[in-house]
């Protein structure tokens, strides 16, 4: 057996703040894993989903897999593919020990597993979960119930501490950054591309760890968005955005759309419609709210104007998703029962297509307060203009 990073007490080389995270993180999964009766929770993370991973262990690893095994009692393991992720979970602190995780012969899971003997066993993406991986696990535990832990897991990273509350606060600044960025360079000729560069750069100079960006130039013939491409702006152009940059592991989005030049009547109708929706999304939030009574009281607001059936799937996906590890959480969509607790953040974006101005965006990450919410950006919310332009 080889352990590519000796144990060492997790949490021994925190500082108090972290250390008390640390601590509600693991009792509130611990609490749970009592509920649910499960003697060990195993947080799976591919390349592309890695919240899991970065709650147990305040780290983004690089490698193209990576787990944290977490008993109901002692320190948390974590393995990932690559070396030097392993460097960054034990410098981090966060977990007792890290390991290597081999895709091809993962037997260093197994010996974990055999040494804690559970019997039951909860997996957080539990459909992702590669059969070689899934093979191990119950070989180490053959008489174990392997169940999936992934609303475990989502439950527990929905209400947010005041201490990932900070961190999402300095992404809510650097949203208002990038969108100051995305306005400040808008011109006509100027194509898609350039714009988003833009944007990355200001976001970068600031810290953010990533971006995700979508992007549509146009007028009402514009349906959703896109990645960027090379379409050159023209006067009169409404260009939409959702930006979401990442600030020390957590994302926040700000949803807006700007006019080259001077707004028509179409697109000034347009804003009018979607920011009464906004404001009658954020009206009716408050603790124990559901994600579903949210996407109603956006959706009212199309359907009393004559514009409800730009509110379904032929249009649009969501009226807003949670937000904190992973960019696009909780879906805000009408049938989708979730409740939304104190606490809980959320972008509420009523973005689709209408006839008024084509697709039109606009959006507000907000938190769960004790009577209301608390909008977290402090970009206006309007129809931006560039002045007038030749």
């Amino acid at each position: 057996m080889t352990i590519d990073h000796a144990p060492a007490p997790a949490g021994a080389a925190l500082s108090a703040e972290d250390r008390a995270e640390l601590r509600l993180r693991h009792g509130k999964i611990r609490d749970a894993m009592a509920d649910q009766g499960l003697d060990v929770v195993l947080a799976y993370g591919p390349a592309w989903r890695r919240e899991n991973i970065r709650y147990f262990t305040d780290v983004t690893p690089a490698g193209s897999a990576a787990l944290v095994v977490l008993p109901a009692e002692g320190d948390a393991v974590a393995f990932s593919t690559r070396p030097s992720d392993l460097t960054a979970f034990t410098a981090q602190g966060w977990v007792g020990e890290a390991r290597r995780l081999d895709p091809a012969n993962p037997a260093e899971l197994g010996v974990v597993l055999k040494e804690l003997a559970p019997r039951r066993i909860g997996i957080a993406h539990h459909e992702l979960v590669p059969l070689v991986l899934m093979e191990t696990i119950r070989a180490a535990a053959p008489a174990a119930e392997v169940v999936p832990a992934t609303k475990l897991l989502d439950t527990a990273r929905l209400v947010k501490s005041e201490w990932e509350l900070a961190r999402m606060r300095r992404s809510a600044v650097v949203c208002a950054a990038g969108w100051e960025a995305f306005v400040d360079v808008l011109e006509p000729g100027l194509p898609e591309y350039r714009i988003v560069a833009e944007v990355e750069a200001r976001l970068k100079n600031l810290g953010a760890e990533d971006n995700f960006m979508l992007i549509a130039s146009g007028r009402d013939e514009v349906r959703g968005m896109t990645p960027p491409g090379d379409r050159l702006l023209e006067a009169g152009d409404m260009v939409r955005t959702e930006l979401t940059p990442k600030m020390d592991g957590y994302w926040l989005q700000i949803c807006r759309s700007a006019v080259v030049g001077k707004a028509d009547d179409g697109q000034r109708k347009s804003f009018d419609l979607f920011n009464e929706a906004v404001e009658a999304g954020i009206s009716v939030v408050r603790p124990g709210v559901t994600a579903h009574e949210v996407a109603v009281a956006e959706n009212d607001v199309f359907r009393k104007y004559g514009y409800g059936e730009y509110c379904t799937s032929q249009y649009t996906r969501v009226r807003g998703h949670g937000h904190g590890l992973h960019l696009d959480e909780t879906p805000i969509i009408e049938g989708n029962h979730t409740v939304l607790p104190e606490n809980s953040v959320f972008i509420i974006h009523p973005n689709t297509y209408t006839p008024l101005a084509g697709y039109h965006v606009l959006g507000d990450p907000v938190r769960v307060t004790g009577d209301g919410c608390e909008v977290l950006i402090t970009t206006e919310r309007k129809l931006f203009e560039t002045g007038d332009v030749a």
